[in-house]
């Protein structure tokens, strides 16, 4: 047996919660919902910019939503695109879409329309749920590109909102707005209308475990996005492992979480609040931490999921640090790395020993690694293997052989939540799902080192890592270390052909300075963060390069955009 296949982490588990996990055979997520509803109906269920919406409002909405799209010619298989931010119309159209055997794909609202286009074509969406002012300015233009697209739903922001709230919003252009007209070929209605036009009378199907759920597309850092099929199976299976591992109590606890629900971190602390009879805070705008102050004060959300950047931008947000987070038992981080200097200036504020950071991918419904709630925290380690998920390191080269504690190599996966496939893509699929040592083991990209305890460090992504003279440079390590000098106050490594050299790269650092060190001279900044690499890392780490940014350009869930840099 393997250093893995010992499974050193489980000591390490809470008390309570099982190595493995045991999923009902017939539980569809649709099943998980129905169930929530009958617990509690006048429970709430969504909390959005002062309104709330009850479980068995939602139920209504939802049922109505469902016989909308049975009505449309929607069959149990086809494909929903919700193209919406944080508003209650997405979990509206995603539970609806859901009960009556469709999958859904969320379509980012920042996509421009030609990546609107090739979604919508590549998932075959027969139906899309949208903004009115998105219709308007970026589906008109591609109507004659998406031929199998037969439905368009246009919501509004303020169409839940009080009268006054709504009127002067839009008045005072602070709530987008379009106009809706009809397109040949299609059906367009506004998301009020169809709401007011159909009974609450959902389709009865029958749901497998093994039907798709979900069609999640990756960022495209590489090529063009693909979508991760994700079956019922694999949604409710890492419901449950979240559930049992952040013991959650059943309609005791609310959520917030400012990702955005096109992205399936936050899509899955969504899905995961709805089965178990409690309220989520909405968040439609996540760089609006004012806001999230405000809905912090109100609700006393007992956890919190968010992206690194959003942290550190509530961490300068005057009104976070009078909030009282006595309520809040624990700060999940994930989707990019977390400074430790972060991580202890953040947990000066809301508590000791409050941030779980944790690891996953879309690929994994997302998530397969997390710190423990009550156990022992690694500051700095993204945790250990959570219920019934294996995990490997393999040598980055070939892929084949197991790499000792403490060493690099590159995360590989077994486990009930991993995905089925992407979607039309079966050359992709087998070049993610391999065999190793005859078993279907995913390979994630991520580079990471193991401890002799379990816990598990990102190290990088493959396609993020240096070879700078033969030798491997892991952008975060340098990362953490530049963290460290006070005038960082964000930075990013990347690399560029070195011109002498093939095959090798140049270490370039691109730098947001402190608020505190904006008066300095660059020239000055340079030269102090390149003494201070000399002292604490090896040569060949040192950036060669220092480039000073006013903003470091962040993707749509708040990562450092590294493609953009590059």
């Amino acid at each position: 047996m393997s250093i893995y296949d010992d499974k050193p982490w489980l000591k390490h588990f809470d008390e309570g919660v099982d190595p493995d996990v045991t999923v009902p055979s017939e539980t569809s997520y649709a099943d998980m919902f129905r169930e929530s509803v009958k617990a509690n109906p006048a429970a709430p269920a969504m909390h959005f910019m002062g309104v709330t919406f009850s479980y068995g409002e939602l139920d209504d909405l939802s049922g109505r939503f469902a016989a909308y799209l049975t009505a449309c010619g929607c069959f149990q298989g086809d494909v929903v695109g919700i193209n919406l931010p944080n508003i209650p119309q997405y979990v509206i159209a995603l539970v609806g879409a859901l009960r009556c055997g469709c999958a859904v794909t969320g379509v980012s609202p920042l996509l421009t329309p030609k990546e609107m286009a090739y979604q919508i074509n590549d998932a075959d969406a027969k139906v899309l749920v949208t903004l009115d002012a998105i219709f308007e300015h970026r589906v008109q233009p591609i109507q004659g590109d998406v031929p199998g697209l037969k439905h368009i739903v246009c919501a509004n922001i303020g169409d839940y909102l009080p009268f006054i709230k709504a009127f002067l919003g839009k008045l005072l252009k602070k709530i987008p707005t379009g106009q809706i007209v009809q397109l040949p070929g299609k059906k367009v209605m506004a998301f009020k209308a169809v709401m007011a036009s159909h009974p609450n009378q959902p389709p009865t199907v029958g749901i497998a475990q093994t039907d798709t759920c979900l069609v999640q597309y990756t960022g495209g850092t590489t090529g063009l996005p693909k979508g991760v099929e994700l079956t019922h199976g694999n949604i409710v299976t890492n419901i449950i492992q979240i559930v049992n591992w952040i013991d959650y109590q059943y309609g005791q606890e609310v959520m917030c979480s400012a990702f955005p629900l096109f992205h399936m971190a936050g899509l899955m602390v969504c899905m995961a609040s709805l089965t178990q009879n409690i309220p989520q805070c909405l968040i439609p705008d996540p760089r609006n931490t004012k806001h999230i102050c405000n809905e912090i004060k109100k609700y006393h959300p007992t956890t919190m999921t968010n992206v690194p950047s959003l942290y550190q931008m509530l961490m300068e947000t005057p009104e976070f640090a009078s909030l009282d987070f006595s309520m809040c038992k624990a700060f999940l981080s994930g989707a990019a790395p977390f400074a430790v200097e972060s991580i202890l200036a953040f947990e000066e504020i809301v508590g000791k020993g409050k941030v779980m950071e944790v690891y996953g991918m879309t690929e994994t419904s997302p998530i397969t690694v997390m710190n423990p709630l009550h156990g022992t925290k690694k500051i700095g380690s993204v945790g250990i293997p959570i219920q019934s998920t294996r995990i490997k390191l393999v040598d980055i080269e070939t892929g084949t052989q197991e790499v000792g504690v403490e060493e690099e190599g590159e995360l590989i996966v077994n486990g009930p939540q991993v995905m089925k496939g992407y979607l039309n893509k079966p050359e992709e699929t087998e070049h993610a799902i391999r065999d190793f040592q005859g078993e279907k083991w995913l390979y994630t990209g991520d580079v990471a080192r193991m401890d002799e305890d379990g816990y598990f460090s990102i190290a990088d992504r493959v396609k993020d890592m240096l070879i700078v003279g033969g030798y491997k440079v892991f952008s975060r390590e340098v990362e953490e270390k530049l963290y460290k000098h006070p005038t960082v106050e964000f930075c990013a490594i990347v690399g560029l052909p070195h011109p002498d050299r093939p095959g090798s790269e140049i270490v370039k650092a691109v730098i947001q300075v402190a608020a505190g060190a904006k008066g300095e001279e660059p020239a000055s900044i340079e030269k102090d963060i390149i003494a201070f690499c000399k002292e604490n890392m090896a040569p060949y780490k040192i950036p060669k390069v220092v480039e000073f940014v006013d903003e470091i350009p962040l993707t749509a869930v708040g990562k450092v955009d590294k493609k953009a840099l590059r």
